[in-house]
């Protein structure tokens, strides 16, 4: 199933913790998706983590970033998600250009390791539908989608659904792109008022062409807004 264009909410990033040594334990996490934010939590591309040796290695970018090719090293944060441990993973490092869209980064450490959520979001207020197959909620029913990310979303809807269910999400979320169809189950309940539900939810089967997809159209949304502020 293929996906397209997703946006969601940013979340407050941890303040970082005491270093860990660099060296064998960072070499652990070479060849992960990560996401490469300024210290003010603005997200600045998204790459692979490879060429781990000491404190240094190579961002290869997954995304455009809005950092000018001649831009002068810069201290950041990189956060990235270690399927090996099921955990965030949190660290600092400076980085600068290199040819051929890939980032050097040096001074890098491993700040810490948490259960936090890994993905960077962005916020919407999106008309959309979520399609339930079986059950009381069978059918297309309206919602709302409140937030996106490269993992999962979060849906407002009048619909009663329960932990586990499993549904395709709808959404168009930019004029010139077309509907998006996500399929997604829910994994988190919060109740509004006695009328509506909030609904956290976790896409499924996502392929490694599918997440480049949604990182892409995540900096396709900033920089549109961008343009309109």
């Amino acid at each position: 199933m293929g996906f397209f264009n997703l946006f969601g909410k940013k979340t407050k990033e941890p303040q970082p913790q005491e270093s860990a040594s660099a060296g064998e334990e960072l070499e652990a996490y070479s060849g992960m998706r990560v996401e490469v934010t300024t210290f003010e939590g603005q997200l600045l591309f998204v790459a692979k983590l490879l060429g781990l040796h000491e404190d240094k290695a190579q961002l290869h970018l997954y995304s455009e970033t809005i950092l000018p090719q001649d831009s002068e090293p810069l201290r950041v944060r990189i956060r990235g998600y270690s399927d090996h441990e099921r955990k965030a993973v949190y660290m600092e490092g400076t980085i600068s250009p290199l040819p051929h869209n890939v980032w050097a980064v040096e001074e890098l450490v491993l700040c810490r390791v948490g259960n936090d959520r890994a993905f960077f979001r962005l916020s919407t207020n999106l008309d959309a539908t979520a399609t339930m197959f079986s059950g009381l909620e069978a059918g297309e029913k309206p919602c709302k989608l409140l937030n996106i990310s490269v993992g999962g979303a979060s849906i407002r809807s009048e619909c009663k659904y329960h932990m586990g269910d499993k549904f395709l999400l709808k959404v168009k979320l930019l004029e010139d792109r077309p509907i998006s169809a996500i399929f997604s189950q829910v994994v988190r309940i919060i109740e509004k008022d006695g009328t509506s539900f909030d609904y956290g939810c976790q896409f499924l089967e996502l392929t490694e062409e599918d997440q480049e997809k949604i990182t892409q159209n995540i900096f396709a949304v900033q920089l549109q807004t961008r343009a309109r502020s």
